[in-house]
């Protein structure tokens, strides 16, 4: 048989994009004596749509973003730098307002991805001064916040996945956080 298309290998690539992903995903900064906190992720492929990051934010703040884009492989790992970009561009510009923050990046996304792609997203901003995270959630599991007592605290408030539809609209929740509280953003 005889064929005129080129075989390219793009093993290489493959590789350099993957190490591309795992720069996305930061390991933890020293924000203040005040938390404790790690992140893990393990995907089922070398490159996927699973991401989290910790930043550093004015005031001794901490915010932190986990997510996770619909899909597999390599089209849900554009789609998550895609949402990773537009967060951290969005936050230069929309202050302390998360739910506005949100509802930008789900625009750019919405506008910036294909009909049948999305993401789900948490994001919240813990004040180690006060023990308050704000957050909102964009359709992703609810992180749960386990109390020294063993009471649980769903963190739900927020709205769709991003992306998937173009006006979407986000709701902003908080919660008190306290010496011994543990949070939980399996998904």
């Amino acid at each position: 048989m005889t064929t005129n298309e080129t075989v390219v290998d793009v093993s290489q690539d493959w590789v350099l994009a993957c190490d591309v992903q795992k720069g996305f995903m930061q390991a933890p900064c020293t924000v203040s004596n005040s938390f404790d906190y790690s992140a893990r992720c393990r995907q089922v492929r070398a490159l996927g749509g699973d991401c989290y990051n910790f930043i550093a934010h004015k005031d001794d703040c901490l915010a932190l973003v986990v997510g996770d884009a619909s899909g597999k492989g390599l089209a849900a790992a554009l789609m998550i730098a895609n949402v990773q970009s537009s967060l951290r561009t969005a936050a230069l510009f929309t202050g302390d307002d998360l739910a506005a923050l949100l509802k930008v990046v789900n625009h750019q996304v919405y506008t910036s991805s294909s009909q049948d792609r999305y993401a789900t997203l948490f994001y919240g901003v813990c004040n180690s001064s006060t023990g308050i995270l704000r957050y909102v959630n964009a359709g992703h599991n609810p992180p749960v916040v386990i109390r020294r007592d063993g009471s649980m605290h769903c963190l739900e408030t927020g709205g769709a996945p991003v992306g998937l539809f173009a006006d979407s609209e986000y709701g902003e929740g908080s919660v008190q956080i306290e010496t011994g509280d543990f949070g939980d953003c399996l998904h």
